[in-house]
């Protein structure tokens, strides 16, 4: 269990949904305040952006190693001139927090180097996310854990090892509150390729809260990943794919988003608790159960057979498990058809 802004997450919590949305603002700052408030009104607990630059991730160079290949989502770029495209602006970050404030969400980033660290801990952040990419930078792991803040780590790409290495520098810098998501880091991620059951290892094996950070189209993923138990699930919000932009292919829009969010909810009601009770609505068709009834009429001393009692709706004769004891006794008085049978 972990708490984020007052928030309990973990085993028998409702699912905290995070909406991500990246760098579905296109650089427009009406759009990402847009996207805060949609992400309220489709059910959102939570709304995350990212916190680098293009400088921060990588260096302007036109060489193969910083070429993105063809085929890929973002291919035929290089990496500084995606980042261009598709980073936050440090300034917006005050109002985008103070936007989510004002629709009672919680609002959180992912740090990608120290100085995003240092500038979201002068936010007082209530959490601090890390991307799959980034799993493999210990340095920063052990920054980010030294704030004492809970921290959300995807684990996109990376080897078992990997993750318990992480997790490890993670501890040991002083990280108490760790949530690990599973992820696909694919975009868009295909289903076939979710392995949704690591979820659970996940959990089980870090004895950390669990969930998923998914790139899959729809909602499928999300929904099976909260009957496994996941506590968190994050998904991009768009406020539409043909905006285009970077992260628009896989991307919910807001009426998708909000129906996965009731989805949600209702699969939560669904899986309930460990019960055999009866509910009230069982209880009133209790009368429509099986039992033992006569079939044809049978006169006082007749035996009665196979032929003349059977099991049969309704449930006003005795329960069918008294057949076999039934069968040869013989009848104390005339029985007509249609009548339950019972001991006298």
């Amino acid at each position: 269990m972990l708490t984020i802004d007052d928030r309990p997450i973990g085993s028998g919590q409702p699912c905290y949904v995070v909406a991500e949305v990246s760098a579905n603002h296109a650089q427009d700052l009406g759009a990402a305040l847009e996207i805060v408030r949609a992400a309220k009104r489709a059910g959102a607990d939570a709304v995350k952006i990212q916190t680098y630059t293009p400088d921060t991730l990588t260096i302007d160079s036109n060489t193969d190693w910083f070429r993105i290949p063809a085929g890929s989502t973002w291919g035929g770029t290089t990496l500084h001139e995606l980042y261009r495209t598709a980073f936050t602006p440090w300034e917006w970050h005050v109002q985008l927090q103070e936007c989510a404030r004002n629709e009672g969400l919680t609002f959180f980033s992912s740090a990608f180097d120290h100085s995003s660290v240092e500038f979201l801990c002068s936010l007082d952040v209530p959490a601090i996310k890390i991307a799959s990419f980034e799993l493999v930078d210990l340095p920063l792991l052990r920054c980010v854990a030294r704030t004492g803040k809970p921290v959300i780590l995807s684990t996109g790409m990376a080897t078992l090892p990997e993750v318990s290495e992480a997790v490890a520098a993670l501890r040991e810098a002083g990280a108490d509150d760790i949530a690990l998501l599973k992820c696909t880091s694919a975009y868009p991620a295909r289903a076939q390729d979710m392995n949704l059951q690591t979820i659970v290892h996940l959990r089980d094996t870090f004895n950390v809260v669990a969930g998923l950070s998914d790139h899959t189209l729809g909602s499928t993923c999300a929904l099976g990943a909260i009957a496994l138990g996941a506590s968190i699930v994050e998904k991009h919000l768009t406020l539409s794919r043909a905006d285009g932009g970077p992260d628009a292919s896989f991307s919910m829009e807001p009426d998708e988003f909000a129906t996965m969010v009731r989805e949600i909810r209702q699969l939560e009601d669904a899986l309930g608790n460990i019960s055999y009770e009866r509910t009230p609505d069982e209880e009133s068709n209790l009368c429509f159960r099986r039992s033992l009834f006569v079939v044809a009429d049978v006169p006082k001393g007749q035996a009665f057979t196979p032929e003349n009692v059977r099991s049969i709706r309704p449930a006003h004769g005795l329960p069918p498990r008294y057949f076999d004891n039934i069968v040869s006794r013989v009848a104390q008085c005339d029985i007509p058809r249609g009548t339950p049978l019972s001991w006298d």
